[in-house]
């Protein structure tokens, strides 16, 4: 692979404004997840759909988080989370936890259990995977947490939330 020169990187035209990125980004699909954390912090949660997979070994996910958002202090205090991956049933809770809606509010309106790290399960996910946040490193406005697995719950068939085109949209599930 050849690196770029400086020469190269010159000519290269202007970076893509904001706006015509979030509209190109309203193209992709993603599955919509609620992270959660708990702790000597507190509790804490929000939706997220900057959420993927890095590495099967060790098994490794990836979470993205603005660094200005009111959750972020409480995530970095705690260095474990909860990726909770919703089902289409679950739209209201995506609103309550991606709203302003204070955090007592928001984890009242869903059953949660624990597993390893103490963060929130929500009962009735389609998934949700235990970690332990092993590294982060700062992009533009948002933290990349790289977030080792350490248990996983799934359910048997669920059907999938995914944001597709600035909306929600329902994918039917099957055995897994």
């Amino acid at each position: 692979m050849q690196l770029a020169t400086l020469e190269t990187i010159r000519d290269l035209p202007a970076p893509v404004s904001r706006l015509d990125y979030r509209d190109a980004m309203a193209h992709m699909a993603a599955a919509v997840n609620i992270v959660t954390t708990d702790g000597p912090a507190g509790r804490a949660g929000f939706t997220a759909t900057a959420v993927c997979s890095v590495s099967d070994e060790p098994p490794t996910l990836l979470v993205c988080l603005n660094r200005s958002a009111s959750v972020h202090a409480v995530f970095a205090a705690h260095q474990a989370l909860c990726v909770n991956t919703l089902c289409d049933d679950q739209r209201a809770l995506s609103n309550l936890f991606g709203g302003k809606t204070d955090m007592a509010e928001r984890f009242a309106a869903a059953h949660w259990t624990t597993a390893v790290t103490g963060a929130p399960l929500l009962e009735g996910a389609a998934v949700s995977f235990d970690c332990r946040i092993s590294h982060s490193t700062s992009v533009g406005t948002h933290d990349i947490l790289y977030c080792e697995v350490l248990a996983v719950r799934q359910r048997d068939a669920a059907d999938a939330l995914v944001y597709f085109g600035r909306n929600y949209h329902g994918l039917p599930g099957a055995a897994c």
